[in-house]
């Protein structure tokens, strides 16, 4: 029986095997290869663990690994530093109930509401929660999406008003952005919320499709975006991103004009 934690797990670790390529291991090419990568038995072996046991993590069974296998896997998929931290909290085991939507305390958004540079928060789902007028009149007015439609995500990957406003850029942030997303995910796989934001943008996004399924990840905090604005014209930001201490769900991203 697979779980959908572990799930994610096995698909995270079948992705990085089937990336990396005999050559970059020091293996012989030798034969062709029906499907890319590495074989399974090929990573166990090289990681000094027994080949069912691997399968049964790719396999998404419910196997407790312990930290010293998590850490050989990483070295031997060659994971960057993100990938590895990422592969250790997925291996944890951690019970978390049910997603719901957030508040916003209202300090905190009459602060989001005073700011005269563009200004937004987000909860775990990617949900916008808060907004001030200088982010409505950059990006879209919030206010007139249904609450189901404020979300970073089917904003910037389902709406035609987004994908001119971001332009030649927009394929590079639109995939950074679901491989941000897929960081925070995994650890909510299954919940019926995450769910439905999944399949919502998989219906409104052929590009989404695609990336996801690549099972990339990124932890960005901080950077910089240009904006093809109707009115305003072209617009180059820096971002920045900051957590809540009350509430380390609640993310406040902030935009200045460079």
């Amino acid at each position: 029986m697979a779980y959908p934690r572990r799930s994610e797990l096995g698909d995270f670790l079948r992705s990085r095997r089937q990336k990396l390529s005999p050559e970059a291991v020091g293996l012989p090419t030798g034969q062709r290869r029906r499907t890319p990568g590495l074989r399974r038995q090929e990573v166990a072996e090289l990681a000094g663990i027994g080949v069912d046991w691997y399968i049964r993590l790719e396999q998404g069974r419910a196997v407790s690994p312990s930290l010293t296998t998590i850490d050989a896997l990483a070295r031997v998929l060659r994971l960057g530093k993100v990938e590895h931290a990422h592969l250790r909290a997925l291996a944890r085991d951690c019970d978390r109930r049910a997603f719901s939507r957030e508040s916003v305390p209202d300090a905190i958004r009459r602060l989001v509401e005073s700011l005269n540079q563009p200004a937004y928060i987000t909860g775990r789902r990617w949900d916008i929660l808060a907004w001030n007028a200088a982010a409505a009149d950059i990006f879209t007015d919030f206010d007139r999406l249904a609450e189901e439609d404020r979300n970073i995500l089917t904003y910037v990957l389902t709406d035609p008003n987004a994908r001119r406003l971001f332009g030649a850029t927009w394929a590079d942030e639109a995939k950074r952005m679901v491989a941000q997303f897929r960081t925070t995910y995994d650890f909510w796989a299954g919940d019926p919320a995450f769910l439905d934001l999944l399949e919502r943008l998989r219906q409104g996004s052929p590009e989404f499709v695609i990336w996801w399924e690549a099972h990339d990840i990124r932890n960005v905090a901080t950077g910089q975006k240009l904006l093809n604005h109707p009115k305003k014209g072209l617009l180059r930001f820096e971002y920045a991103t900051f957590q809540a201490n009350d509430d380390p769900g609640l993310k406040l991203a902030i935009y200045t004009l460079v």
